[in-house]
């Protein structure tokens, strides 16, 4: 487990932007299981590319026309049960960390693995995203 005071500045970079931390596995699967509209996953993390790629990535993406109804994050190594849980949903993906997973009407179509995240631009992610919002999500209001 990693110290609070290392994390949540990492935790906030999404939370403070809108994304909605799942904390345990009851609220992962109320969350996850909504079998109406789109929601977007990211599973965080203290390394180097979430804090570089993924995170940038994903608060770029969610400033497109069309973007995701909910926004959620869960924090791996720190929320391990709610991590656990959402990488049920996630199957049959292997646990990756940091991942972004895009859901629609409660199933998963579209998913960003580590290896798809790390060694890409920010910028790079966030256009890969923005072309799942604009074939699965409606315009923002």
């Amino acid at each position: 487990m990693y110290p609070a005071e290392f994390t949540v500045p990492m935790a906030k970079d999404l939370t403070g932007f809108g994304f909605e931390a799942l904390t345990t596995p009851e609220e992962v699967d109320a969350a996850l299981g909504q079998t109406e509209g789109t929601a977007l996953l990211v599973v965080n993390s203290v390394c180097g590319c979430a804090a570089a790629m993924a995170r940038p990535g994903a608060k770029m993406a969610v400033r497109n026309e069309n973007r995701p109804d909910r926004l959620y994050t869960v924090f791996a190594g720190v929320d391990k049960a709610a991590t656990a849980q959402a990488r049920e949903h996630l199957l049959p993906y292997p646990p990756s960390s940091p991942s972004i997973a895009l859901f629609h009407d409660g199933k998963l179509v579209h998913f960003l693995e580590r290896h798809h995240i790390e060694g890409r631009p920010a910028e790079v992610i966030a256009q890969n995203l923005k072309m799942a919002f604009d074939k699965y999500c409606v315009p923002a209001e």
